[in-house]
């Protein structure tokens, strides 16, 4: 071992997350949403959390995008809180609906953000940045064009671009493409890596799909209910860059069949318990 490999160590924590519990009160009860969720994504790293519906994981995107706080353990975005991370504009937020505003084209929807969080900027400066980020998203030909004359997908991208306008850090995203048909779901995740190889942007990703799980990420954490936790942290040995033929790769078939058995037994254990 040389000197200088001796002397590495792991990559920091981009993310991280140490016993987070969530409880929420009903009918005077407390429910644990979330049990004892430790994580750690490194920076530029890509995360996929997977699990069956009502497992805590759009709880737990809450969580690391400051929407929701834990009721026990600590959780960090680039080395703050996440409250802090989000003043700072280091975190971006994609979910499952566009949002987008329909009175407003492509191009004035991603510049809105930026209109509000950047007051000193020229008009010209932040039509400039959105300009770009329509761009960067292939999208500079429909800038002009309404949210109703855009197709699924192409929403979709819009909703990234403006997450993008600000250039934060981590972009988490609460099933981004699940509205969406499958032939154009592997278009927007073939998109979606295309853009974090580009940027290097730490992306967290919820999804249901196997598939689009194995495709995406460097790991997956499967999640399992009764109680609300992360049952295994699986690392994908699928080489990037990633591709059609990535789907026919053997590394592809081992990996969706691993997740598969694991959301199998998560879901055994839940009927159980």
């Amino acid at each position: 071992m040389s000197a200088l490999s001796s002397t590495l160590s792991p990559a920091p924590a981009h993310i991280l997350a140490r016993g987070v519990c969530v409880d929420f009160m009903v009918a005077g009860r407390v429910n644990r949403v979330l049990h004892d969720v430790s994580l750690s994504v490194p920076k530029g790293g890509f995360v996929s959390l997977i699990g069956p519906s009502g497992c805590g994981k759009s709880t737990l995107l809450k969580v690391l995008a400051g929407l929701l706080p834990p009721s026990a353990g600590e959780v960090s975005v680039a080395g703050v809180t996440p409250i802090e991370a989000v003043r700072q504009r280091r975190i971006g937020i994609v979910f499952q609906e566009s949002t987008l505003l329909p009175w407003k084209n492509a191009l004035a929807n991603v510049a809105m953000l930026m209109e509000v969080a950047h007051v000193g900027r020229s008009k010209d400066e932040i039509h400039q940045r959105a300009t770009e980020m329509l761009r960067l998203v292939g999208l500079e030909h429909a800038a002009q064009k309404r949210p109703a004359q855009l197709s699924g997908g192409m929403r979709q991208r819009v909703s990234i671009a403006r997450a993008l306008a600000l250039d934060p850090e981590v972009l988490l995203m609460d099933e981004p493409f699940g509205a969406l048909d499958a032939i154009t779901r592997e278009e927007m995740s073939e998109f979606l890596l295309e853009i974090w190889e580009r940027t290097g942007k730490t992306i967290v990703l919820v999804t249901h799909s196997i598939d689009e799980a194995a495709f995406l990420s460097r790991e997956v954490h499967v999640m399992a209910s009764n109680p609300a936790s992360i049952i295994e942290a699986m690392t994908i040995d699928l080489p990037y860059p990633r591709n059609e033929g990535s789907y026919a790769a053997p590394e592809f078939a081992r990996a969706t069949a691993r997740l598969r058995r694991l959301l199998k037994e998560g879901h055994r254990h839940a009927a159980a318990a």
